[in-house]
């Protein structure tokens, strides 16, 4: 009897480790907090360690702290200097901070060694023309000493949407020396708060916004030109590297000024259906000019909305990670991890989920001395996923390796995946177990972009190496200078035949290797999902051949509904009919792949108004899906960020979306009191 309970508790307990659920990204990266002075607000716009140890935390509200012992239980606040003017950089060299205010970037030093600062030298001053929007950034060291800082650009007046240098070296990277001599450095930035040295060059991030489809991180070489034509006023400057001028720009590419018949200026709006612009081209278009695109697109919504900190992950820091890129997004409050590698010459490379559920909007980041991570947040007047206006947290690593995607690296005929660890041979030699896909975003005036030019890459076969750790997948109908989606959500690891923490990586394919591509003898060509063909029904009694049923449902939504969004389109084998709104649970996967969580939430105002908010507004399921499809920002005029018309959702989709928005005005329905997304 004894033999036989052993036996069965054995099973039981084999079954519960089959049945586990895989690990997540909280079970390896830990959130710690900060614990600040009460009363103190830390909107942090720069963080820097100091030799000591100790932390420099500077605010959007002008303060400087210096923060003693910060990784301890009791960490000490001494305020260091305050009065600045919208702090967003700070770096620290030879016993002297340096931050970036709105208008300078400024030296402060503690002369008589009480603790504060009593020194205030401007390094160089730029101009401004009083715009709010002309945050400054930075600084970064160089690798020569220099500092790099970066200027974001204004807002039209009459045309508020369209971005703007009204003074000199807005929309401009800057090069300052220590004695205050100034070399313009490149342009075409609109909103440059990411900075980042890595490899010994600069790169920056940008966020989505007119003349940029989505967020990403570029290598900005001197001379170069980025994507926003604001700076190019000032290319005629005799110190300006860039040649390229707007005359030239504008002959090239429609910026899209139309007035109505009152002479009012008309915003432009996304074209459905159009031969779109891509960034890529305008090499081809200005070949005299350094168009740089960039070296690692950041998806809008999925890796972020509001690109910040650019940040290279040491050796003795977060393990097999190490020599990676960390990048933080404001908008939706968590850091994506990037590698890189140069083929014939130029940066490209991928990015992948990190960590999320910071309590505000990532802005910056610095290493502490114990090789955790400090990340300072800030959302006041911007929106953020993480509810808090303000924090200062710490992300400390566990030790153990988690189950990832190291790097994806591009091969003449497809890509080589690494892992952290071993996969399982039987699933990762299964082609079934990845799907790859390109696309790519629209170069225009417009506000952000939707998706364009999707398609999904046959995948002929896989290699897997000896020691489990890499996939070499050969991929048909690769594009240069797309992006190329690798989700891997079929691939297990050996160990507890665990799935990867985060299943999908976003390679961006600026060249294509030269070099040995695989023969079909190489690879495992097994596809899972190819199921044996269906055995014919056989004919009925009468003789006479049987004709197969098709179901056909439709895409309608409820009685009565808003012919907005055109009369519904039957679909072969789709059923959209709902009985009841899905719940919370049911959806979150779609408002996540579709990126509407980046933006909005269920009942909390972010970018976006509450999900909430909207259903107040009484619209049938099918003008919400025609406002997916074409958004009306006039409907919202307390949102400065508009939403960018979002055609790619399928159909479906958007009903089912639009049936759990219309749910949420219940007052206590099962949706309203799901998690917020």
């Amino acid at each position: 009897m004894k033999k036989l309970f052993a036996t069965l508790l054995a099973a039981a307990s084999l079954t519960a480790v089959q049945a586990q659920e895989s690990p997540k990204e909280e079970d390896y990266f830990k959130i710690l907090k900060v614990t600040a002075p009460e009363g103190t607000l830390l909107e942090v716009g720069g963080l820097t360690v100091l030799p000591d140890g100790s932390l420099g935390v500077a605010t959007r509200r002008g303060d400087i702290w210096i923060v003693e012992n910060p990784t301890s239980r009791k960490p000490y606040f001494r305020k260091f200097a305050s009065g600045l003017h919208e702090v967003l950089g700070l770096t620290s060299r030879d016993g002297a901070l340096y931050c970036a205010q709105r208008g300078e970037l400024t030296k402060l030093v503690d002369t008589n060694k009480d603790g504060k600062a009593d020194v205030f030298e401007t390094v160089y001053a730029w101009p401004l023309s009083g715009h709010y929007h002309e945050y400054s950034f930075g600084p970064k060291i160089a690798p020569d000493g220099s500092f790099f800082v970066t200027g974001n650009v204004a807002f039209g007046d009459e045309e508020w949407w369209r971005g703007e240098s009204r003074v000199p070296w807005r929309g401009w990277t800057m090069n300052i020396t220590e004695n205050g001599t100034m070399q313009p450095w490149a342009t075409g930035m609109r909103s440059p708060c990411g900075l980042g040295i890595y490899d010994g060059q600069l790169f920056y991030a940008d966020n989505q916004g007119d003349w940029m489809g989505s967020g990403g991180i570029v290598h900005v070489k001197k001379g170069g030109f980025v994507g926003h034509p604001a700076g190019l006023r000032w290319s005629n400057q005799p110190n300006s590297p860039v040649k390229l001028t707007p005359e030239q720009f504008y002959a090239k590419i429609d910026e899209r000024r139309r007035r109505d018949e009152n002479g009012r200026a008309i915003k432009p709006e996304n074209i459905v259906n159009e031969t779109p612009t891509l960034l890529y081209t305008m090499k081809d278009q200005f070949p005299t000019a350094d168009f740089q695109t960039p070296a690692v697109w950041l998806p809008h919504g999925i890796l972020g909305i509001s690109n910040s900190e650019i940040l290279e992950i040491p050796q003795s820091s977060f393990g097999p990670f190490a020599g990676q890129l960390l990048v933080g997004d404001q908008g939706m409050s968590k850091i994506s991890r990037v590698f890189m590698e140069k083929v014939n010459g130029e940066y490209q490379g991928g990015a992948i989920e990190f960590r999320n559920g910071f309590r505000s909007g990532v802005l910056r980041m610095a290493w502490a001395k114990d090789g955790s991570l400090f990340v300072g947040e800030t959302n006041r007047g911007w929106g953020s996923a993480g509810e808090a206006n303000e924090g200062l947290q710490r992300l400390a690593w566990n030790g153990n390796v988690p189950f990832e995607m190291l790097a994806v690296k591009a091969m003449p005929d497809g890509f080589e995946v690494e892992f952290t660890k071993p996969v399982d041979r039987k699933s990762a030699e299964d082609i079934a177990s990845y799907r790859v896909e390109s696309f790519l975003y629209k170069y225009h005036s417009v506000y952000g972009s939707p998706t364009v030019n999707k398609e999904a890459l046959p995948i002929k076969g896989v290699k897997v190496s000896a020691d489990g750790l890499k996939a070499r997948l050969i991929v048909d109908n690769l594009r240069k200078y797309y992006i190329h989606q690798l989700t891997l959500d079929g691939v297990r690891g050996v160990e507890g035949s665990y799935s990867l923490v985060h299943p999908i990586a976003y390679y961006t394919l600026n060249n294509i290797p030269d070099g040995q591509k695989l023969a079909m003898s190489e690879v495992s060509t097994k596809n899972s999902a190819l199921a044996p063909a269906a055995t014919p029904a056989a004919a009925p009694a009468t003789g006479k051949k049987a004709t197969p049923t098709k179901k056909i449902t439709t895409g309608a939504s409820t009685p009565g509904a808003s012919t907005l969004g055109g009369k519904p389109k039957l679909v072969e084998g789709q059923a959209v009919t709902m009985a009841k709104a899905p719940t919370y649970s049911e959806i979150k996967g779609l408002l996540t792949r579709h990126t509407c969580a980046a933006c909005h939430q269920a009942d909390k105002r972010q970018v976006g108004p509450a999900f909430a908010d909207v259903a107040k507004r009484k619209y049938t399921n099918d003008q919400i899906v025609e406002l997916i499809y074409n958004p009306k920002p006039q409907n919202w005029p307390d949102y400065a960020t508009e939403m960018p018309p979002m055609p790619q959702v399928p159909k479906a989709d958007a009903l089912k979306i639009a049936a759990w928005i219309n749910s949420l005005a219940a007052t206590k329905s099962e949706s309203a009191t799901e998690p917020k997304p």
